[in-house]
């Protein structure tokens, strides 16, 4: 006897009852009876999509359930997503606008889309559904999460479902108490400093100064809170780096997309089960400098491998460019300093103070504004030397719009120290008038 779905189309894809998922479950079972998923490996995963598509399809019209083209449309999709893909998180992957995925148990899903929160509707129907695409997740980079090993680090790479690449984090009950967590972090699309000044993070005056303390070879730090841009601007300093230079990246997940020919790739690998082959930030970062680098970017410095950064920028890396999570253009300063006491290097505290200053020329900072705008707040020079106290020249401030003047970016007179490097460094002349 046939039967009419005809409220399917109305809560899918956002709203799912649980008689669609039973007639999904339902066409899922079907499918697995009907094909060998593992004889489909062997095709590319559009292949694999359009095989098992023709298959559903197939299946629908034999069962003989009533639904109209959109309907259809849809249950044929979201099948092939539980059965070869992520199911409920496909077509939040799908969408160029949102930057994070967070679920906190089966029942709760929260998205960041333009830098605010929102929770998504359509959640997984079970824990047991969650659990089997963490699986899926996991197994797809040979990584394990399980009662024994309750959380997991693991980085999608990019393909064609997932163009950006993902880093994911997991954590199982009993750790956490709301059930199966995942954070899922999309890597940003690589955009241009022309699309960022689009935006509003900065102006084209700010753009062309930051280009030439890339060009002339200073070292930039780029200082922000989580999910203020850092990786995204990053990214677009790096454009300007000269193609000819050996460029070396080293990131615990790998980010950042460079176009240069001659850029090697570098990233971290976690412990394996036996606790065993772990490589770090530190590590990579040591054994980049036997590797002939022109210019070293690390992702950010979290730990002691800032003592090795900050020693590469001194002993000939001229030019390299970092990140670090920090409030302001002195804390990053302050910062550095206490990571790289972090070592296992003995160093004394005045010591590291010269590192910083001698190393570190310019820092950018970025902000998330309430709204979810990011903007570049501060553009500071590196003034101190040898063991003095920071000291930080404004090249660049924001000044928030008020009740008299909408919000601006303010610039200063370059100090006789910078315009000096920049002449020095092939910049043009214009640079040089006070």
């Amino acid at each position: 006897m046939k039967r009419n779905y005809a409220s399917f189309a109305g809560a899918l894809p956002v709203g799912a009852t649980r008689e669609d998922d039973s007639l999904v479950g339902r066409f899922r079972a079907l499918l697995l009876e009907e094909v060998d998923l593992n004889a489909l490996s062997k095709l590319d995963a559009g292949q694999r999509r359009a095989r098992l598509e023709r298959v559903i399809a197939h299946l629908v019209s034999r069962e003989g359930v009533i639904l109209s083209a959109s309907e259809r449309n849809q249950l044929i999709r979201r099948v092939v997503d539980e059965a070869v893909g992520l199911g409920v998180l496909e077509p939040i992957l799908a969408d160029p606008s949102i930057s994070e995925i967070m679920i906190n148990g089966h029942e709760t899903i929260f998205v960041e889309r333009n830098g605010r929160l929102e929770r998504w509707p359509a959640p997984f129907s079970s824990e047991e559904q969650l659990l089997q695409t963490i699986d899926r997740i996991v197994s797809t980079v040979n990584r394990r999460v399980d009662e024994s090993s309750p959380m997991a680090d693991a980085r999608l790479p990019a393909d064609t479902r997932l163009p950006r690449g993902a880093r994911v984090n997991v954590v199982l009950p009993p750790l956490a108490l709301n059930g199966p967590t995942v954070t899922i972090r999309l890597f940003p699309v690589s955009l241009p400093l022309s699309r960022l000044i689009e935006m509003g993070t900065l102006d084209q005056r700010t753009a062309l100064l930051l280009q030439t303390c890339v060009e002339t070879r200073l070292n930039v730090v780029v200082s922000g809170g989580t999910g203020s841009g850092k990786t995204t601007l990053l990214n677009a300093l790096s454009t300007f780096i000269d193609p000819r230079e050996r460029i070396i990246t080293i990131e615990d997940a790998a980010e950042l997309s460079l176009n240069q020919p001659h850029t090697i790739r570098l990233e971290t690998r976690p412990a394996n089960v036996e606790g065993r082959g772990a490589v770090s930030v530190r590590d990579l970062v040591r054994n980049s400098l036997r590797m002939r680098p022109d210019r070293i970017i690390v992702g950010e410095c979290r730990g002691g491998e800032a003592l090795d950064m900050l020693q590469a920028m001194n002993t000939g890396h001229e030019g390299s460019l970092t990140t670090v999570h920090a409030n302001s253009p002195d804390d990053a300063l302050s910062r550095l300093e206490t990571l790289a006491s972090m070592s296992d290097v003995e160093v004394p505290f005045h010591a590291l103070r010269d590192q910083v200053n001698s190393a570190i020329d310019v820092i950018v900072q970025l902000t998330r504004a309430p709204d979810g705008a990011r903007r570049v707040t501060n553009v500071s020079f590196v003034a101190s030397r040898r063991q003095e106290p920071f000291e930080l020249i404004e090249l660049m401030t924001w000044q928030p719009a008020d009740g008299h003047s909408p919000g601006r970016f303010a610039a200063t007179a370059l100090p006789e120290q910078l315009r000096r490097r920049f002449i020095a460094g092939g910049a043009d002349p214009r640079w040089s008038t006070p």
